[in-house]
């Protein structure tokens, strides 16, 4: 098999680094329990940490439920989501002074949802939930078009260099976090509006195409990542225009050079499964024309509910 047609397969394996460690490898990070449900994952450089300086609001314990490994507990005397939001939220601040979690210089007081099931247990800033392993969600947009001289192509957004992750960066049309309070439909609209000043006479063609999930780890921690995708045809001579300052730049590309981007470094990495995925379901990406087919559709699809 040729280094070319591993391409796709290699670049799959990267996006989800930690979940083929766990794999491969076994877990090296805790569970995170609140209210006996696991949140999180939290790594031994993170427990050592939060278990020496704040030994009244973590705890370790021996076992969680039926499986026989310890875990991090958040002190079960914290009764409810707004003490367990104000206690977290206080121990953060004080450890993004500290410098001692790269991860907390990106704080934005945005807050995400920290769920069991569909429970919210608390809230903690959008900069934090790497450093616990917490699940994350997200939407994107594929914003494509059907060009009459180059195909099917899609539209790029080039991240600012002052945004807090991945600056300077290509990524899809519109992506965005799910913050406290925005429900994915919801967030989507926003979003679009925001990024790229998608008015509603087009946005209400947009259609939802499922999801992808993967676990991807960094310098800034854990990232099990699910992102809800959706595509929104657009006509040939609308242009993008950003509205809230984080993009600054747009591009429309065939196919073929949207795949080709993917593979630099210049392209963001938690955003190539969304690309890839739409690839595949507009049927560029084949198993006719891709050996590692069903690899790659398995790796865009990471049983994330398993290891919660």
């Amino acid at each position: 098999m040729s280094p070319k047609h591993n391409r796709l397969f290699k670049l799959c394996q990267k996006f989800n680094n930690y979940y083929l460690k766990i794999l491969y490898n076994g877990l090296d990070a805790l569970p995170f329990v609140v209210e006996g449900q696991q949140v999180g994952l939290i790594k031994e450089n993170v427990r050592s940490v939060l278990l020496l300086k704040y030994p009244e609001v973590f705890c370790l314990r021996d076992f969680h439920d039926t499986k026989k490994q310890p875990v991090i507990e958040l002190n079960p005397a914290f009764r409810d989501y707004t003490e367990r939001t104000e206690q977290l939220d206080k121990i953060l601040r004080e450890l993004r002074e500290t410098n001692l979690f790269p991860a907390l210089q990106g704080w934005r007081e945005e807050y995400y949802d920290v769920k069991s099931d569909q429970k919210s247990l608390l809230k903690m800033d959008r900069s934090a939930t790497s450093i616990f392993g917490v699940r994350k969600y997200g939407i994107d947009i594929n914003g494509y078009v059907r060009h009459p001289k180059l195909g099917l192509c899609l539209w790029q957004q080039q991240r600012s260099n002052t945004k807090e992750t991945w600056p300077g960066k290509w990524d899809s049309l519109v992506s965005g976090g799910l913050s406290v309070g925005y429900g994915i439909f919801e967030t989507a609209m926003k979003e679009a509006a925001e990024e790229a000043s998608i008015p509603n006479n087009l946005l209400k063609n947009m259609i939802s195409a499922g999801s992808v999930s993967f676990f991807f780890e960094s310098e800034n921690g854990l990232f099990p990542n699910t992102e809800y995708v959706f595509d929104l045809e657009l006509p040939i001579d609308f242009i993008p225009q950003n509205s809230d300052g984080e993009v600054q730049a747009f591009e429309l590309l065939p196919a073929e050079e949207c795949l080709e981007k993917i593979f630099t470094n210049d392209f963001k990495t938690t955003s190539c499964p969304v690309v890839i995925d739409f690839l595949i379901r507009h049927g560029f990406i084949t198993p006719e024309n891709e050996s590692n087919f069903t690899k790659i559709v398995e790796l865009l699809h990471v049983p994330l509910q398993s290891l919660f």
